[in-house]
């Protein structure tokens, strides 16, 4: 059973530029290291996030794999470096799991 994380991070509309600069940044960082989980990011039109709403998702081969990737992020000293950054904007954040049905 393969699994869908999603972080999902609504942050203050007022800091839009700076907020999604920082997210370039793991973008290219994410870009450069092999170790780092390659996932997509996202950014809501509508629905039920709000637009200053960034959208983090990765396919997992299991929940464990996916926990991995979590606590390797927060070991990662450059992520943590960006992520400190980048905290401030925040105005909320959840991570989902979704188990990828295949029928």
């Amino acid at each position: 059973m393969s699994i869908r994380m999603r972080i999902v991070q609504q942050f203050e509309v007022q800091h839009q530029t700076e907020f999604m600069d920082l997210e370039k940044q793991f973008a290219a960082l994410e870009a450069q290291r092999p170790d780092f989980p390659k996932g997509r990011r996202l950014k809501p039109i509508s629905g039920v996030d709000p637009s200053n709403t960034l959208i983090w998702e990765c396919d997992f081969a299991d929940l464990d794999a996916a926990h991995r990737a979590l606590s390797f992020f927060a070991g990662d000293a450059a992520h943590e470096t960006l992520f400190i950054s980048q905290a401030p904007y925040f105005k909320q954040v959840r991570i989902e799991f979704l188990e990828n049905l295949e029928f």
